[in-house]
């Protein structure tokens, strides 16, 4: 299926990106964090800092591909420091790189439905200690940590294992690796090392959702006059696309 391909090319940025900087592996399994209502709220007097706080970069993104090649297997990479270890508002970022079975996510209109599920995957995460805060119109994803939490011993490990399980439910994926990143941004050297480039982060989010666009574009029967649209950029850059517009 020609689809398979839509994200792949992004995803090789984002792994350039992120491969940049030297990962360390976390433990990837069954965890027994605790999960909380949806309605369950961390107030300010009850965090103990802010991922991705007021005016620092705060990045959330869900890619997905076919190709094993790119996920091989469930996995979970933190670059920068672990939850127990900040202090203090940082940087934030989440990528997670979804292996699925393509067929099974379907074609046409089912399949751009089939990835925005995917994606909503964060919208049904709620593990206890770990309220993530979206602005679609924005584009951000922060997430505020509780003091109690932290006390009881939460990390990326399970907040990790926990998104995992969570993507797991869809019968379509195969594997998911999961990265988090804390790294201070670059122009700062706080810990003597290079600062992390999250605009490069931030603009690999950006083109994934202007592909994820242009598959609704096609589909709902957008316009179909190449020389007239203002998508066709994207459709000459990302292999699968036109396929799918000429199929339409």
């Amino acid at each position: 299926m020609i689809q398979m391909k839509l994200y792949d090319q992004v995803i090789e940025k984002i792994l350039a990106v992120l491969g940049a900087r030297e990962g360390l592996r976390l433990p990837v399994g069954e965890t027994h964090w605790p999960e909380v209502s949806d309605r369950s709220m961390i107030l300010r007097s009850d965090m103990a800092y802010e991922l991705g706080g007021e005016g620092l970069p705060a990045i959330g993104c869900t890619m997905i591909t076919a190709d094993e090649r790119l996920v091989s297997a469930d996995g979970i990479t933190l670059l920068g420091r672990d939850l127990p270890r900040i202090r203090e508002d940082v940087p934030y970022g989440r990528i997670a790189l979804v292996r699925a079975d393509m067929a099974a996510l379907g074609e046409g209109q089912a399949l751009y439905q089939a990835v925005r599920a995917l994606e909503y995957t964060r919208y049904h995460f709620y593990p206890k200690g770990f309220m993530m805060r979206i602005s679609s119109t924005r584009h951000r994803e922060s997430v505020r940590v509780g003091k109690e939490a932290l006390a009881e011993g939460l990390d990326f490990t399970k907040t990790g294992n926990r998104m995992i399980s969570a993507f797991h439910k869809n019968a379509s994926v195969k594997a998911v690796h999961i990265y988090y990143v804390t790294l201070e941004e670059q122009g700062h050297d706080a810990y003597k090392t290079p600062g992390f480039d999250y605009k490069a982060l931030a603009d690999c989010a950006g083109e994934a959702e202007e592909i994820t666009r242009t598959i609704d574009h096609i589909m709902a029967g957008g316009i179909m006059d190449c020389t007239s649209c203002g998508l066709q950029r994207i459709c000459d850059e990302v292999e699968g696309l036109r396929e799918l517009h000429f199929q339409k």
